[in-house]
Formats: structure tokens, C-alpha cells, sequence
């Protein structure tokens, strides 16, 4: 029983443990970017500087990237669009092929009628 109460504990303890994990990493990256910032090489205005270039830089890779997969997805939908438009006439294809088929047993089947009707008239 002692056991299965530890190991409840433990388990317990797990998100709290994650949560300090996490804001521990937090502090300690405004720590760090704090101390850049008073310790880099160059002036504020070039630091801002270069961060707008870097931000400017990933926004037209972002951009790319997004115009890249859209292009993408829509190519591939219409595909999509192409095979199943094919698979459709195919299966319509089939489907008068069907209808054409039975059409032909149901006049056979008319005129076996008929004519066993004209011989049952005539043996009589």
C-alpha cells in the first residue's frame, strides 16, 4: 500500500516539476536577452537594425514557403479533380455498357415471349 501512495506522489508531482522546468527556462531566456543586449558589439540602432532585416528576411521566406505549398496543395487538388472526373466517365462508360446489355436480354427475352405466344396459337 505504501508503495502504490509514493508512487502516487511522485506522479502527482510530475506537472509541477514540467511548470518550474518551464518557467525556469523562460527566466533564464530573458536573462539571456537581456545580457545580450547590454553586452553586444554594436549599438542599439544597428542591433534594431539587424533585427528588422532578419524579420524582414523571414517574413519573404515565409512568404515563399506558403506560396510554395499552396501551389503545391493546389496542384494536387486538381489531380485529384482530373482522376476523378476520369473514373467517373469510366464508370458512366460501364454503366451504359450495363444498361445497353440488359436492354438486349429484355428484347430477347420479349421476343422469346412472342414467339412462344405465336407457336402456342398456332399448335391450337
Amino acid at each position: 500500500m505504501n508503495t502504490k501512495n509514493e508512487e502516487l506522489e511522485y506522479v502527482e508531482r510530475q506537472p509541477s516539476r514540467a511548470k518550474s522546468l518551464l518557467t525556469g527556462l523562460f527566466v533564464g531566456s530573458l536573462v539571456g536577452a537581456g545580457t545580450v543586449l547590454l553586452l553586444a558589439p554594436q549599438s542599439g540602432s544597428e542591433t534594431r537594425a539587424e533585427v528588422r532585416s532578419g524579420a524582414i528576411h523571414l517574413r519573404d521566406r515565409t512568404t515563399e514557403v506558403v506560396k510554395d505549398k499552396v501551389g503545391q496543395a493546389k496542384s494536387k487538388a486538381n489531380q485529384i479533380k482530373t482522376d476523378v472526373q476520369v473514373k467517373a466517365e469510366d464508370l458512366q462508360h460501364q454503366g451504359k455498357d450495363l444498361l445497353a446489355k440488359q436492354l438486349d436480354r429484355v428484347a430477347q427475352a420479349a421476343e422469346a415471349g412472342k414467339k412462344a405466344i405465336q407457336n402456342n396459337q398456332n399448335a391450337n
